[in-house]
């Protein structure tokens, strides 16, 4: 059955449909706001997925080119795989979407977003949530409740919800929120260097209108939704969990108080291996259930520790930060690299500065543009001692990077301060928890060892969560397991003077805002301490870039010569680079930059200049001869600068002709004395015969 129903949200109709589009999913959900328009899907198989030990739901989010009136870019003229900003979108999805389904719920389920009409001024991905939720609900998926999503930017000291991409680069806060009438499930976002309490009126502000929203689908969905199929956990007979209980315990006890991360998962690896040997031949067909029950008794003694004990795995209380080491200037040949370790995590950051050729091309509905500071992340298969094939770069080291990229935004300098293109590169060489927020202090340091006039040094912290009823514990650089085993992954990064970056995951289906307010508060002592630690290796950037470091020369010439430069092809641009072996850009506005590693680059920005100069009447230049006619010959005085030496002036003696005495390439002594009445330039010669005639004698 059709239905259209709306609200008001941020100033415009929000519009949710259903019943027209995609009828065979399980659920189907169209948003419209103004003109941007989204289809959601979901689908679930009917029957438990075999070998899962997580709940597996996929989210796809797609951004049609033809939404906006555009034909992709490329060879092949259609969407190929997914760009980082829909991986990204995806992920916001995700994050509020996946804990909402009931506790173990294992049937695949896929959500698909195609963007099928935008405006080209909004971000769809928080309507992604709405869909999603919607579609769900909706179907006859198993689902607790309605969830949405909004972006809250703060203009000018006002809050306001979805603001355009025009408006959020003027925001100084950008901030996605997700969750249900009154919790909290996902935050994400980026500030400049914003009070925890302002981030947090951030979060009222948006928490109010997600409320709303979840009570005008509750309305949809009680009229509309259909009644949802059961399913079955698989019942394991309390006989086998007692014994599995009786022969594991209290080695899991003991296991859960080893702090080496690699010891501790030997000793649970050979007890699982025990445990397995001695119960398989009786109960054969529960094997594959026997890990499980052993992982959900680790669970509960970590977290009983935690609770009742303040005491973590690694013996650290809730607010304590791991050892911390930075080292400055590891590789010796790069133009700038930092070696952060903390406890059993270490990113070696490394920094690398080129020119404008070196841009990112970013290609979307929204806009084409040049990013000139990125930076990627890596995360190898040895920093966590396992063995996996090398494949392209996953999801996750895409949202790690974009978080940690996010955190530099408010520091780095404008162009016309630095006119480099900056990548920074994240190698995680261990990871124990918390390796985005290892990336950010890295890759910090790694700019100011290389000379980047960043204005402040930044620094990430991940917070944890064990909650138990009305205990709740809020961890401080949470590891691993504790990330896990435990209930959120609050990472936040900033300076001394704010908040810069942060994202927030939950296994649970929301927390209050006064957990948040809590996490933020000991997310900043941690930060301040990390800081305090960084500043001692380096607290300001150094004042000269490495030696190995190009070097940047810029000038400006007219808009309209911009063509004689490059040359038809490109010749002109090319002999320049092919002389001085640099790297040379030009805009058109005329802004010239000549990248070089050592002195070619001032020869190369001064022979452009002569390429430009005007002549000055009176001056004397030393010309080549570029043509010979009967009546005299032209001369080049400087680049692209002729004038003719007319056969009066060529010689203190008359001449007859004056190919006998002259060919193209020979080299003369002129001077410009101004210009004809139709603009040519006038060099005479005679005059400078004359005066080294007298000089010989």
């Amino acid at each position: 059955m059709f239905f259209s129903k709306k609200m008001m949200l941020g100033g415009r109709e929000l519009v949710l449909e259903s019943g027209k589009m995609a009828k065979q999913a399980n659920g189907a959900a169209v948003v419209k706001y103004g003109d941007n328009m989204l289809l959601v899907t979901v689908c679930a198989m009917k029957e438990a997925a075999e070998g899962f030990d997580f709940f597996p739901m996929t989210v796809e989010y797609r951004e049609k080119m033809y939404a906006s009136g555009k034909i992709p870019g490329g060879f092949i003229k259609r969407e190929a795989r997914p760009s980082n900003h829909e991986i990204l979108s995806a992920r916001i999805i995700d994050r509020p979407v996946r804990p909402m389904f009931p506790e173990g719920f294992k049937n695949e389920v896929q959500v698909i977003c195609n963007v099928l009409s935008s405006e080209g001024d909004m971000l769809m991905d928080t309507f992604g949530v709405i869909g999603a939720s919607l579609a769900v609900n909706l179907s006859d998926i198993p689902f607790s409740q309605p969830i949405a999503g909004i972006r809250v930017g703060r203009l000018n000291g006002e809050l306001i919800a979805n603001p355009t991409t025009d408006q959020m680069e003027e925001c100084d806060i950008e901030l996605v929120l997700c969750g249900g009438k009154g919790f909290i499930s996902m935050v994400e976002g980026e500030s400049k260097e914003v009070s925890e309490d302002d981030l947090l009126e951030a979060v009222q502000f948006g928490q109010k209108i997600i409320d709303d929203i979840c009570d005008f689908q509750a309305e949809i969905i009680k009229e509309f939704g259909k009644p949802k199929f059961e399913f079955t956990i698989p019942e394991i007979p309390a006989e086998i969990k007692e014994k599995i209980t009786e022969l594991s315990i209290e080695k899991i006890k003991e296991f859960t108080q080893i702090k080496i991360k690699e010891e501790r998962n030997e000793a649970r690896r050979v007890l699982y291996a025990e445990v397995t040997e001695k119960l398989e031949e009786e109960y054969p067909d529960y094997v594959k259930h026997f890990g499980d029950i052993m992982h959900d008794l680790e669970k509960d003694v970590v977290r009983k520790n935690i609770i009742k004990d303040n005491i973590r795995i690694d013996g650290r209380k809730p607010d304590e930060i791991r050892q911390i080491t930075c080292e400055l200037d590891i590789l010796p040949r790069v133009h700038g690299s930092a070696l952060f370790t903390r406890g059993e995590t270490q990113s070696l950051g490394v920094c690398t500065l080129g020119g404008d050729s070196d841009t990112q091309t970013i290609e979307n509905i929204y806009e084409n543009e040049e990013q000139k500071f990125y930076l990627h992340y890596n995360f190898p298969p040895f920093s966590v001692g396992e063995v996996k094939r090398l494949s392209g770069v996953s999801r996750r080291e895409i949202g790690h990077g974009n978080l940690a990229e996010r955190a530099f935004y408010p520091v780095i300098p404008q162009e016309d301060k630095f006119p480099y293109t900056i990548r920074l590169v994240s190698e995680i060489l261990e990871s124990n928890g918390s390796s985005s927020m290892a990336t950010v202090c890295s890759c910090s340091l790694a700019m100011m060892a290389a000379g980047v006039p960043v204005s402040k040094q930044v620094a990430g912290i991940a917070m944890g969560l064990i909650k138990e009823d009305k205990d709740v514990v809020i961890l401080s650089d949470i590891l691993g397991d504790e990330d896990h085993l435990g209930d959120m992954d609050f990472k936040v990064t900033g300076t001394d003077s704010g908040i810069c970056s942060y994202q927030m995951d939950i296994k649970i289906q929301g927390i209050t805002f006064e957990i948040m307010k809590n996490a933020l508060a000991q997310a900043k002592a941690g930060r301040e301490h990390i800081l305090g630690i960084m500043n001692t290796a380096i607290e300001t950037p150094r004042e000269s870039l490495s030696q190995h470091a190009p070097r940047i020369l810029s000038m400006n010439i007219a808009p309209d010569e911009v063509a004689a430069l490059i040359g038809p092809g490109g010749k002109n641009i090319k002999g320049i680079i092919a002389e001085y072996g640099v790297k040379v850009d030009v805009d058109d506005n005329g802004l010239v930059k000549v990248l070089s590693d050592g002195d070619s680059g001032e020869a190369a920005i001064n022979y452009i200049k002569a390429m430009f100069a005007k002549p000055e009447p009176g001056t004397i230049y030393e010309g080549v001869v570029k043509g010979v006619k009967p009546f005299g010959v032209f001369v080049e005085i400087m680049p692209r600068t002729e004038g003719l030496v007319h056969v009066s002036e060529l010689s203190l003696e008359r001449i007859e002709k004056v190919e006998d005495h002259f060919k193209i390439g020979d080299k003369m002594k002129v001077k410009y004395i101004g210009t004809d009445k139709d603009g040519r330039l006038k060099l005479v010669r005679k005059e400078l015969l004359k005066k080294e005639a007298e000089e010989k004698k």
